[in-house]
């Protein structure tokens, strides 16, 4: 999953040296047929279910009161999912769960794929069934799918201003509480790619680590003797925010070193100095008008936590047809 490079020098490991993906995403399936650069393999239905029961709990604990006074129990309606805005399209499962979970006799067409583009305008989906049921989902439904296809049209903006480059886009950890599955998800349907999923998943030493174990051949042989308590196939990750911290960090035989919140000429300069003994990371500062000029120095991996905390939803909405007509 990430750029290939000669394979590393490994000065102290005490076991076979495996590079997994910078903050170990998992091994990618095919291309996506949407023509990301990642895979847009979805998340468990039994994960997009939980998300969506909770939702729907929180939004009506006892119903829609609205609904049940203004709506006859009867109605009918059906209603297009329309784009106010270009963008890529991330979550239309979940926006069907939502649905169906309120009525499962609704049906729920989607007119697009998640991973495609749209112009502002477009239709992505239609639902039809009983109106009171479409409006008891439609805003956990929207909110969700607005969301997500915010991610995948914000990863794909940085994906686009990378292509050429060599260097691939990924998230961080710094997704929101109890949607991680569903917003990286969306990260792939940009074409980005993601980091560990947890903390259980690989080594990642961060600042707040490296001041509780020294510099210099101090920090080497801390990372050095951590190396050797893992498995061969764990990966191992450390960020640093100099320079005169790195050959220390790449002495001990680590898969990627990160180089936090660096300039560009420091950014070349660190390549330069890892000379293909491990990957590259860069984070901080990264915009897709920024992305191009960090890729240029040479670095396999660009990651962002912007791409999910900071992200704007995108403005679709859900229109009812007047009369309930088919289209």
């Amino acid at each position: 999953m990430v750029p290939s490079h000669p394979p590393a020098p490994a000065p102290a490991p005490a076991s076979p040296r495996v590079r997994p993906t910078p903050e170990s995403p998992t091994p990618a399936p095919p291309t996506s047929p949407h023509g990301s650069d990642g895979a847009t393999w979805p998340p468990p239905a039994r994960v997009i279910e939980r998300v969506v029961a909770a939702a729907l709990a929180e939004d009506a604990p006892s119903g829609d009161l609205t609904g049940s006074v203004l709506i006859p129990a009867d109605a009918t309606a059906r209603a297009d999912v329309v784009a106010r805005e270009p963008g890529v399209c991330a979550g239309l499962a979940v926006f069907r769960e939502a649905m169906v979970q309120t009525d499962p006799a609704l049906e729920v067409l989607p007119l697009v794929a998640d991973g495609d583009r749209f112009a502002a305008g477009a239709t992505l989906a239609t639902v039809a069934g009983n109106a009171r049921a479409v409006l008891a989902a439609e805003r956990v439904a929207l909110n969700l799918l607005q969301r997500l296809s915010g991610i995948a049209t914000a990863t794909r903006a940085h994906v686009d201003a990378a292509a050429g480059t060599g260097a691939r886009i990924a998230d961080t950890r710094k997704t929101t509480p109890g949607l991680r599955a569903l917003e990286r998800y969306a990260v792939r349907c940009g074409g980005g790619f993601n980091h560990r999923d947890s903390l259980s998943d690989a080594v990642m030493a961060k600042d707040n680590h490296l001041a509780l174990l020294g510099t210099g051949s101090g920090l080497t042989a801390s990372l050095r003797a951590a190396r050797a308590r893992l498995g061969h196939t764990v990966h191992f990750e450390v960020e640093i925010d100099r320079l005169d911290q790195l050959e220390a960090v790449v002495a001990a035989g680590v898969d990627t070193v990160m180089l936090d919140n660096f300039g560009l000429e420091d950014l070349a300069e660190g390549v330069r100095r890892v000379g293909g003994r491990c990957l590259v990371e860069a984070s901080g500062n990264v915009r897709p008008e920024t992305v191009a000029a960090i890729a240029a120095t040479g670095v396999d991996v660009i990651s962002s936590g912007a791409l999910t905390h900071g992200v704007r939803a995108l403005d679709l909405g859900l229109d009812f047809r007047a009369d309930g007509s088919a289209p």
